[in-house]
């Protein structure tokens, strides 16, 4: 912003320029929620640069030259040992920005070394907290539904009717997301049917077949058939291809 455009505004009086820094406030939030998100991007695509058989589950075959084999220790001309020295600050996990956390619990030290009990209305912090992040998994079970179709009878003709299930419940016994999770299972991730049985049991306590796993997977191939093809199309029709 120019100085002649900032003394318009303040020419417009005090409603003029509490809008424009109630604006700019606003895109200094989001530019640095775009900050916030970008920094954990690389963060997760450095992890992942860094990740080798040794570090991972992946299988050394998938290792590029010069990683996973264990380097030799041993020590430099100085006579101290390779890698960090004791006493040396390590690096660890980087923490989540506040905005990425779902939960924050508190720890109060109970008293002081001294002998003295903290009370409640003593819990006022000291400079910033020591923090610490724990990842866990929610417990994953599915959620079952009971769709009922009532019956009722007409006062006119004596009939009984009875309530039609929506043609994409009345598909299959398994929701849209379990069946994302079983193609991707089966299909991105190798898994044998009877493998994605017992994981079904065990992560999502849900009780499956292989048999309505085969049909699963059929439903999803002929869904993708359209989607492929015209992706296809698009593929072979542009002017240039990029191989990541």
């Amino acid at each position: 912003m120019e100085r002649a455009e900032a003394e318009a505004i303040y020419d417009e009086g005090r409603e003029a320029v509490v809008a424009v820094l109630l604006r700019m406030d606003e895109q200094i939030a989001r530019l640095e929620k775009r900050v916030a998100v970008q920094d954990e991007r690389i963060a997760q695509l450095e992890r992942r640069v860094g990740r080798s058989s040794r570090t991972s589950s992946q299988p050394p075959s998938s290792d590029p030259p010069g990683k996973g084999t264990a380097p030799k220790r041993g020590k430099d001309r100085s006579g101290r040992k390779q890698g960090a020295q004791d006493g040396h600050e390590g690096k660890g996990r980087p923490l989540l920005p506040a905005w990425a956390v779902d939960k924050v619990v508190e720890h109060w030290p109970p008293g002081c070394g001294c002998g003295h009990v903290f009370g409640a209305h003593e819990r006022v912090g000291v400079g910033q907290p020591a923090r610490h992040q724990v990842e866990e998994l929610p417990v994953m079970a599915v959620v079952v539904t009971e769709h009922q179709c009532q019956r009722l009878r007409c006062p006119d003709c004596d009939q009984t009717t009875a309530g039609m299930l929506p043609a994409q419940i009345a598909a299959s016994c398994f929701g849209p997301r379990l069946q994302a999770a079983i193609v991707t299972l089966s299909i991105r991730n190798r898994i044998s049917r009877r493998d994605v049985v017992e994981l079904c049991e065990q992560l999502f306590s849900s009780r499956i077949s292989t048999g309505t796993i085969d049909k699963i997977l059929t439903t999803a191939g002929d869904a993708l058939t359209v989607p492929y093809a015209d992706l296809l199309d698009r593929v072979r029709g542009a002017d240039a291809l990029n191989m990541g």
